[in-house]
């Protein structure tokens, strides 16, 4: 198949998931087409936004569209790890033996919904680093493969900080993107509550499967990035870092440590996804730029005047492509 063919086949599949979904979610446009591009990309989202603004609502319509195992963990303080990887259990046998069998937990699904995340302990938030970056887990010293495609979307509200554990930076590396759900507008309001308050409930329909997800997944990794559009992306994430010569003012004086290598991946990734979705077969500096805030947002520790002043990494990463990443377009 052509490139120009496969550029065509991958922007209907994505258009068609992005339609079923907005059968049942209204708004949130870059919210959504994030959540696609993590699946897409082989990454993980978190998700984060105040209570009832649809967040558990969207994981939930990814699933309904793609014939893909779901399952819910609703985070809690007293959750356990064997809640979540599963563990082993004595069963009676049919010879009237007794052996283990293990009884597999509900991180061994497709699309995995880490419904308020930061509600559980260190020790048990810890249960999901190796399945996030390795897509297996050990139980009993046994590695078990997880299915593919593997996609945690993890929620958190970002006010109630009351009983909550924040992520530690290396869970937080995990994730490929961090976005921001906000409260939606007059329009999209109206939207849902006549969506939410008439008789017919919206559903999707399933429109997508896993070998297609792979499929695009495979697509996307074949798009070519130019050297000088690599390097763009490069400086992008050194420019996070207070003592590199690429760093930006903002962040010299406001970051205690930057992003790691996993944000570099992360934009290339992001970026191919989203050039596909342009109709290319090459990554831009546009399509870098897009998906900077995502891929870096979460990645950047401030440090005490930065806290202190209520910086946002938003503005840092804002300071950092417009003072940092400043290249000449090649000739045509």
């Amino acid at each position: 198949m052509q490139a120009q063919e496969r550029v065509a086949q991958f922007n209907t599949y994505f258009k068609r998931l992005r339609e079923e979904i907005g059968k049942v979610i209204v708004g949130q446009d870059e919210i959504v087409d994030g959540a696609i591009t993590c699946l897409i990309a082989n990454g993980h989202a978190l998700l984060e936004g105040v209570p009832g603004l649809g967040k558990t609502l969207l994981v939930r319509t990814i699933s309904e569209a793609t014939s893909l195992d779901f399952s819910r963990i609703q985070f809690t303080p007293d959750l356990m790890p064997a809640d979540i990887v599963g563990t082993n259990i004595l069963i009676e046998n049919d010879s009237g033996g007794r052996e283990f069998q293990f009884q597999h937990g509900p991180i061994f699904a497709n699309i995995v919904l880490a419904d308020e995340i930061n509600r559980a302990t260190p020790k048990t938030q810890s249960a999901m680093l190796e399945a996030m970056q390795e897509h297996s887990v050990t139980v009993a010293g046994a590695i078990r493969k997880l299915g593919e495609p593997f996609l945690v979307l993890a929620t958190q509200n970002p006010l109630e900080m009351e009983g909550t554990y924040p992520l530690p930076e290396a869970q937080l590396d995990r994730f490929l993107f961090k976005l921001l759900v906000e409260f939606p507008t007059l329009d999209d309001l109206s939207q849902i509550i006549d969506r939410t308050t008439m008789s017919a409930e919206c559903h999707a329909d399933k429109v997508i499967d896993g070998p297609t997800i792979l499929e695009m997944r495979a697509t996307a990794r074949e798009v070519v990035i130019a050297d000088h559009v690599k390097e763009f992306a490069l400086k992008a994430v050194l420019g996070t870092h207070p003592d590199s010569e690429h760093a930006a003012p903002m962040a010299r004086q406001y970051v205690r440590y930057g992003a790691s290598p996993r944000g570099a991946q992360a934009l290339v990734l992001a970026g191919k996804v989203r050039a596909l979705l342009d109709g290319r077969f090459n990554v831009s500096f546009d399509d870098i730029t897009r998906v900077a805030k995502p891929s870096l947002r979460h990645r950047i520790i401030l440090n005490f005047e930065g806290e202190a002043e209520r910086i946002s990494t938003d503005t840092i990463i804002e300071d950092i492509l417009a003072k940092c990443c400043k290249v000449e377009e090649l000739p045509v």
